[in-house]
């Protein structure tokens, strides 16, 4: 999990008796730190003050929520006021927790948003020999577990997703890159070549000119790299 907290003391306290509690998190001092984390790891549950240097902890939950992760958020706050709860909720929020706070409740309201999640988990996708998990964010070819990066496994989420229908480079582009993606980037052919050589021999990813990109179970996608 994400903590954002700007309280060294409070953030370190919280870490170590999650940790007792078999919780791994990892603590973000400001609003800038979190979003960096966020680009770089797949967290189950975020954990935000609203109050902290750079962007808010509002700010860092609007950012998460429309990132479309479907991660939990809860946010804390030193306000018990009514309107700042119900603008926290609209924010997308799905639970509160009013500062001082005991670490017990804190643990069982983790826990229960993550138990309210595992009911929502995604289906497992497979197909051409690829066995994608949504939830785990893992990829496996042939039953080999392929690292991939978060843009290369959110390109491959939309290829199987078209359960080998062919997708357009615009369409990847629109649904795997955030809004202010060039529509003239070469990062879409990139990213697919990039992609195709991880997961290996027999070629997955058939390139169809002209139209775009589709997964292919026939191996005959085994050409071109581009």
């Amino acid at each position: 999990m994400l903590i954002l907290e700007d309280e060294p003391d409070l953030a370190g306290a919280v870490r170590d008796g999650l940790r007792l509690e078999a919780i791994a998190a990892d603590v973000a001092g400001d609003g800038d730190a979190a979003l960096e984390l966020l680009a770089v790891n797949d967290y189950d549950i975020a954990v935000l003050d609203r109050d902290v240097p750079g962007p808010s902890g509002d700010e860092v939950a609007r950012r998460i929520v429309a990132g479309g992760s479907g991660m939990p958020i809860i946010m804390l706050t030193a306000a018990d006021r009514l309107d700042e709860k119900e603008s926290g909720f609209e924010l997308g929020v799905d639970d509160y927790l009013t500062k001082p706070f005991a670490l017990r409740e804190l643990v069982l309201r983790l826990r229960a948003l993550d138990r309210r999640r595992a009911h929502n988990r995604p289906p497992v996708r497979e197909i051409a020999g690829l066995r994608l998990d949504p939830f785990r964010r893992e990829v496996y070819r042939d039953g080999r577990y392929v690292a991939l990066t978060r843009k290369q496994f959110a390109v491959l989420e939309v290829l199987v997703g078209a359960d080998g229908g062919v997708v357009s480079a615009e369409e990847l582009l629109e649904r795997a890159w955030d809004e202010n993606a060039d529509p003239f980037t070469n990062a879409v052919r990139i990213t697919v070549s990039a992609l195709r050589k991880r997961l290996g021999e027999p070629w997955a990813i058939a390139t169809v000119p002209g139209v775009g990109y589709r997964i292919d179970d026939s191996g005959a996608g085994r050409g071109s790299a581009g």
